[in-house]
């Protein structure tokens, strides 16, 4: 499978952004094709938790290790994902924020593949699209519950 990285100047601090992603329960309300979450574990350093996403025909559920390391007042965080079972024969993700003069650079990271032959072909064709529709969701979730807080320089604008 294709690998995804990203990285982007974002208007929000890197506890705003940390936040928004470390929950991992608001998912199905904002989340493309997320149609479940369950967190059963959260230390505060570790996270367990039960996703199942949805698109037309296809529903899977998977359980995922989420390793939290939270920002010290506006400094650098991440957000670690690792896969424990499910449809996937491998899953990592991660989220890396940094602070910047005007809010912070986000750095995202995704790879996986799914055991289900016919359900890997199927999301190969978009992995892009799909992808990138997730990350805009995020910010689309960070200016709802922010507010759009303007522009944020050289390396673009956020489009919500």
């Amino acid at each position: 499978m294709p690998k995804y990285m990203e990285q982007k100047a974002v208007p929000y601090t890197t506890a705003q952004l940390y936040a928004l992603v470390a929950d991992v329960g608001s998912y199905p309300k904002f989340l493309p094709w997320c149609v479940g979450a369950r967190v059963r574990k959260n230390d505060g350093h570790e996270m367990v938790a039960d996703l199942t996403i949805g698109f037309k025909i296809f529903r899977e559920s998977f359980t995922s290790r989420v390793t939290l390391h939270p920002p010290e007042g506006d400094g650098p965080c991440s957000i670690l994902v690792t896969y424990e079972n499910g449809p996937f024969k491998y899953l990592n993700n991660s989220w890396n924020f940094s602070p910047r003069e005007q809010g912070s650079v986000v750095d995202f990271y995704v790879d996986f593949e799914f055991k289900n032959v016919i359900l890997q072909k199927a999301i190969g064709v978009v992995f892009t699209e799909a992808v990138n529709l997730m990350v805009n969701a995020f910010l689309k979730r960070a200016a709802k519950v922010y507010g759009v807080q303007g522009a944020i320089g050289a390396a673009g604008t956020l489009a919500v």
